[in-house]
């Protein structure tokens, strides 16, 4: 068996083509959202309840190919966080201490005001 490396899933798919994947899905959720800030969990949840982005969170859970635990981790801990860095859009505000998720070290993020 090969050293398969850490930024590629079982599949053959790497964090940032997952990224890429998922920045078009991101970027219109925060368009929708009201208010200055969130933290990644509160954004996960978000997404969780609109249609279109649940559905791209799934993909990306299928597209990574471990279980289901382990590819949340990757979605929560590298894909959505690795999305919202790469838009103009939003902000990293630091990390959201007492945040609890099992998943990753949720963050907190600013919208940036449209230019």
């Amino acid at each position: 068996m090969g050293v398969q490396a850490h930024d590629t899933g079982p599949n053959g798919v790497t964090v940032d083509e997952l990224i890429e994947k998922m920045l078009p899905f991101v970027e219109e959720l925060l368009r929708r959202i009201d208010g200055e800030e969130f933290t990644t969990n509160e954004f996960i949840d978000l997404m969780l309840q609109v249609p279109e982005t649940a559905a791209a969170y799934e993909a990306g859970i299928r597209a990574w190919g471990e279980n289901r635990r382990q590819s949340k981790m990757v979605l929560h801990g590298q894909i959505i966080p690795g999305a919202l860095r790469k838009s103009d859009m939003v902000q990293w505000n630091g990390f959201a201490h007492g945040e609890a998720d099992e998943f990753s070290v949720p963050a907190w993020w600013r919208l940036r005001a449209p230019s």
